[in-house]
């Protein structure tokens, strides 16, 4: 018989109350997975700041090579002369625009890709070489308004539209009813096209057709869009880039992407846009670059947007593995202390600094690779010295194992990650529900073996 001082005190038995009570255990396992959020919420910002670096290093790298690009044009421009009269002594002279465009536009390219490195960053670019042609049809035009004085034929000029004119790399030949003219800096039309090169052409009056042909040899940065300006527009592009990723108001008619690059056609009509052929000044602007379309050179899934979705997996491998010590404190009587589930908690959290950080010097495969291996390793050693089972510790590795390469699977397939993550997770549950069927959670205890 135990004597009053033999007699554990009522901290004591509070004490092991709490140590052997399973859902006692089971509040402090979700407390901690949820305080263990935290820093996964750290290491996604480590990941978004990463990058923002990258980002701010494209811009930059953009900035001295060429950003996109935007081909548009050629316009033809007729100054159109009118003069008010405003009284007897004075009369006033003012010129507008008359901007035609052209009745068949055929561009014709090949889309190069390369890659520039800065400092721990690779930044695609492009360079493109786009032959350009097709023909201005034009009519007898009668201007009603009083104070029209007369159309400038000899004063026409045609703009071609590039938005970014450092990625001009050689001077553009260019010929006019088969004659070569000479090209312009800057653009006479700034409130219809604000970056481009100007070509001075002389026109017939009497003469209503007239054909054009020019290339273009330019350098840019992630896509390259044209604004289809031709009563019937076709454009050609062809490319060794893999994941080309098509934009803007069309689509192309017709598409062929392999493992060895693409090639796209558009044809657009006339009648496919909400602008005419030919206006006054400025009056159609917007509506004419709203109508623009391309093709942005595009990486389905690059490093930083994989460690962000593999980092939004993290409640579900801290549960998993959380689940399976718990199951192995609970069916084994060995009792874990919450400072063990601390530990490898923060273990799985490194997880996710180790992938963004050697996949930014790796393939992010092999990278992935490298730091899930680590991670397994370094639990598994742990575990086998908590668990004191070789069996147990070999099913644990088991099970990271397949954890990790379920979502690793699962980031591969951008398509389907929805898809393949719940069905996953389905698996998951069930196969936790058919193994602890049979317990009755009422009577167990966690034991007292330490």
């Amino acid at each position: 018989m135990k004597t009053e001082e033999q007699q554990p005190s009522i901290f004591e038995k509070i004490s092991t109350g709490i140590r052997n009570s399973i859902s006692l255990k089971l509040i402090l396992i979700t407390i901690l997975t949820l305080l263990l959020l935290i820093p996964m919420s750290m290491i996604r910002g480590i990941i978004a700041e990463r990058a923002i670096n990258r980002t701010e290093t494209e811009l930059e790298v953009s900035d001295k090579w060429a950003r996109q690009q935007t081909v548009t044009g050629p316009i033809l421009s007729i100054p159109v002369l009118y003069q008010r009269v405003v009284s007897e002594d004075e009369i006033v002279s003012y010129t507008k625009n008359l901007n035609i465009l052209p009745n068949q536009l055929m561009i014709d390219g090949t889309v190069l890709p390369e890659t520039l490195n800065r400092g721990i960053y690779d930044i695609t670019v492009y360079s493109g070489e786009l032959n350009i042609s097709g023909d201005f049809t034009l009519a007898r035009y009668r201007i009603d308004d009083e104070n029209f004085a007369e159309i400038q034929w000899d004063n026409a000029f045609l703009t071609i539209g590039l938005s970014d004119l450092r990625g001009i790399r050689k001077s553009i030949p260019f010929q006019w009813n088969g004659s070569p003219v000479a090209i312009e800096p800057g653009s006479k039309i700034q409130n219809m096209i604000s970056s481009g090169v100007t070509i001075p052409v002389s026109l017939n009056p009497e003469q209503l057709r007239y054909s054009f042909t020019g290339s273009l040899d330019i350098q840019g940065s992630e896509n390259l869009s044209f604004v289809p300006l031709g009563n019937e527009t076709r454009v050609s592009l062809e490319s060794n880039w893999p994941d080309p990723s098509f934009m803007g108001s069309f689509l192309p008619d017709e598409r062929e992407i392999s493992q060895n690059g693409f090639t796209a056609n558009w044809s657009v009509l006339q009648l496919n846009r909400n602008y005419p052929q030919k206006w006054f000044d400025d009056a159609y602007a917007s509506e004419m670059h709203q109508s623009s379309f391309g093709v942005k050179l595009f990486n389905t899934l690059d490093d930083y947007q994989k460690s962000t979705r593999s980092a939004k997996y993290a409640v579900m491998t801290l549960a998993l593995t959380f689940l399976i010590f718990f199951l192995t404190e609970v069916l084994n009587h060995r009792r874990i202390h919450p400072f063990q589930y601390t530990l490898v908690g923060l273990a799985l959290s490194v997880f996710y600094v180790l992938l963004v950080s050697i996949s930014e010097h790796l393939n992010f495969n092999i990278a992935y690779m490298i730091s899930s291996l680590a991670i397994i390793a370094m639990i598994t050693f742990y575990a086998s010295y908590v668990f004191r089972s070789r069996k147990i510790t070999l099913l644990l590795a088991m099970l990271l194992t397949a954890i990790y390469a379920f979502v690793f699977v699962t980031l591969q397939l951008a398509d389907y990650a929805l898809l393949i993550g719940s069905i996953g997770l389905a698996a998951i549950l069930s196969a936790t529900m058919f193994y602890t069927r049979n317990i009755n959670w009422y009577k167990l205890s966690l034991g007292s073996q330490g």
